[in-house]
């Protein structure tokens, strides 16, 4: 992900959003040395961003079980 500052993405708001829908990229926008916002291309259904944060994270004992709990209060609201 590329960073930016703000005055860099307000200049170049145009460019910025060109490169995002044509090319994918993702920018941080950077202001007073600190991150404060994404700019990035919609997700597309196909769960990207979710492989990311599961590639991202350390093995969990525990997890098995509360996403087989998390499907059973989602099959329990999808029936109400």
């Amino acid at each position: 992900m590329t960073e930016i500052s703000a005055t860099e993405a307000a200049r170049g708001l145009a460019d910025v959003l060109d490169a995002v829908e044509h090319r994918g990229e993702r920018f941080t926008v950077i202001r007073r040395g600190r991150p404060v916002a994404r700019i990035e291309p919609l997700a597309r259904g196909e769960g990207l961003e979710v492989k990311e944060l599961l590639a991202g994270a350390r093995p969990d004992a525990q997890w098995a079980g509360q996403l087989a709990d998390m499907r059973r209060l989602l099959e329990l609201d999808a029936r109400t």
